[in-house]
């Protein structure tokens, strides 16, 4: 049961990431034509939104969670 609740807890903080990813760095402005375009732009992203969370926790700024939640 508790390995249960630590991969709920786990999934949770995954999608909270991935929404905050789409509004923030445009994880969703990609229309898929090729893998490589498609890897580049992901990555890309990802690495906008850790970077942006560095920065954000050195400043010690809080996040919001989406309203949409």
């Amino acid at each position: 049961m508790i390995e249960l609740a630590r991969v709920a807890g786990a999934r949770w903080a995954i999608e909270e990431t991935f929404q905050t990813s789409k509004g923030e760095t445009g994880l969703d402005h990609y229309q898929v034509r090729q893998y490589t375009g498609w890897y580049r732009h992901i990555t890309l992203s990802m690495f906008a939104h850790a970077f942006l969370s560095v920065i954000r926790s050195k400043k010690g700024v809080q996040t919001q969670v989406p309203s949409n939640w």
